[in-house]
């Protein structure tokens, strides 16, 4: 199949739905929060009761305006809903309350690896709810479905990209930026996991060369980064056997089952002109004037992009950089760090080395131990100051996650203060020459590299607090 590929260009372009974090639905009242019991987040205006109206919520629309601004894309003055027309169970009105020809947000971009990713539109609309399949062997062989409509009109802004992207990796890339994107800026969690983001991707295949795009399948509802990736690959094989055994690529939804590792097909893929979409009558169209979105646009927060350049302007490698970013709570904790003063180096190197092995074997974040940015900065000072060195740092950094204590405290306690007094270290490395008579043999007859083996034997004698340059100071003008 790799020959093959060898063959055809990848077109990819997704479709991603991002909950927004409101504390109440788009046009209803009811809560927004996840995991209450089913339907206990309803009423009259969710369930579709005959007589209610909508009321927009002017916090979706600045969360819509926000997002567009962080995607680079236009904001149209007007903006209207429409409904959309389908049957679902979990859809209780028989239509959805969305936007089609006058979104919210129009050509935008983000930039992968310095290309860029255009983004046709991010629409508002309104989501269904869930359904539930029970009894038997769940969704395989379930005997009913239960309809939960805590979901049903919460906040959606459906971010629409072109199809730019031509190769699973690029898609997976886009994506893992956008959700940076929507967490920094404050209106999604990203948590695919629980639904509050998720993908589906429309994939086609072209002979090398062509300018006229294949038929395109689209994926639905993929919920992780690395089930993205498989479905990408999995759909793109499918597509080239079709062809190369003579047959047509048809257009429709397909499902991603990660089980089994491949599609299935879901339904015929709709066109616009199914959905019967027609002006919503409801709600009158919407004016944004200028003041209005320059007013979110001086509120908004520093993008990933910005932040993962800052850094490496402070020296950070675009690798520690960009672990630092994925990670948000990562990165506001160094943010913290670096307004105390602490050295940008000092604090990455603890960052990245002994807090990131603890967060990963303890499967947490960093808001999940007791370390404050405080203390970390103390920790560099201490440091600095030559109070101790950097390998009790590292010793002692552990127990201020644990625990929570000042490093000044523990120092105290325990007596890890460093020793810098010439004298006293002169005696222990004097100490660990005499009893070490053929390596300083061998270290005279040219064996230089040995002269980490006494660094390490006078480390030892002093429990890490000799202070290390003096000790290679030392060392070399005794060993001669």
């Amino acid at each position: 199949m790799e020959n093959l590929r060898d063959k055809y260009e990848v077109v990819i372009g997704l479709e991603v739905h991002a909950q927004l974090k409101t504390k109440s639905k788009i046009f209803a009242p009811d809560g927004t929060e996840f995991g209450k019991e089913p339907n206990t987040q309803t009423s009259p205006i969710t369930l579709g009761m005959p007589g209610v109206l909508p009321v927009l919520n002017k916090e979706v629309v600045n969360m819509g305006i926000l997002t567009g601004l962080a995607l680079n894309c236009e904001i149209p003055s007007r903006c209207k809903f429409d409904r959309k027309q389908y049957f679902y169970p979990d859809l209780p009105k028989g239509y959805q309350i969305s936007q089609y020809d006058e979104p919210i947000c129009v050509n935008g971009y983000i930039d992968i690896n310095g290309k860029k990713i255009g983004i046709t539109r991010a629409h508002l609309e309104e989501d269904a709810g869930k359904l539930v399949h029970a009894g038997a062997d769940g969704l395989a062989g379930s005997s009913y479905s239960l309809v939960d409509l805590n979901r049903a009109g919460t906040p959606l802004l459906e971010i629409v990209s072109e199809p730019d992207m031509r190769s699973s990796d690029e898609a997976r890339a886009y994506m893992e930026e956008l959700r940076s994107i929507v967490r920094y800026i404050g209106v999604c969690d990203g948590n695919l996991e629980e639904g509050s983001m998720r993908c589906d991707a429309n994939i086609s295949i072209m002979p090398k060369g062509s300018k006229e795009f294949g038929t395109r399948a689209e994926i639905k509802n993929v919920n992780s980064f690395s089930a993205l990736q498989r479905a990408i690959e999995y759909e793109i094989d499918r597509q080239i056997e079709i062809v190369e055994d003579g047959g047509k690529v048809v257009q429709e939804t397909r499902l991603w089952d990660d089980n089994s590792r491949e599609t299935r097909s879901m339904r015929g893929k709709e066109d616009a002109h199914d959905y019967r979409y027609f002006p919503e009558p409801d709600l009158m169209p919407l004016e944004i004037s200028r003041e209005w979105v320059e007013e979110i646009r001086r509120k908004m927060p520093e993008l990933p992009s910005a932040k993962r350049k800052r850094y490496m302007d402070l020296g950070l490698s675009e690798y520690d950089a960009n672990v630092i970013v994925e990670q948000m709570g990562l990165a506001l904790f160094f943010d913290e760090v670096l307004k105390l003063g602490a050295t940008p180096k000092i604090a990455v190197n603890f960052i990245m080395g002994e807090i990131a092995a603890y967060l990963k074997e303890e499967h947490i974040e960093i808001t999940n131990t007791k370390l404050t940015p405080e203390n970390l900065a103390e920790l560099i000072a201490l440091i600095e100051k030559g109070t101790i060195s950097n390998n009790i740092g590292k010793q002692i950094i552990l127990d201020m996650m644990k625990d929570g204590k000042k490093a000044s405290a523990i120092v105290e306690e325990r007596g890890l203060s460093q020793i810098s007094d010439e004298g006293a270290i002169k005696e222990i490395v004097q100490k660990v020459v005499d009893a070490n008579p053929e390596q300083v043999s061998a270290y005279k007859g040219g064996k230089v590299q040995l002269l980490g083996f006494f660094v390490g034997q006078v480390m030892k004698e002093t429990k890490g607090r000799a202070n290390p340059k003096t000790v290679n100071e030392l060392l070399k003008e005794i060993l001669g």
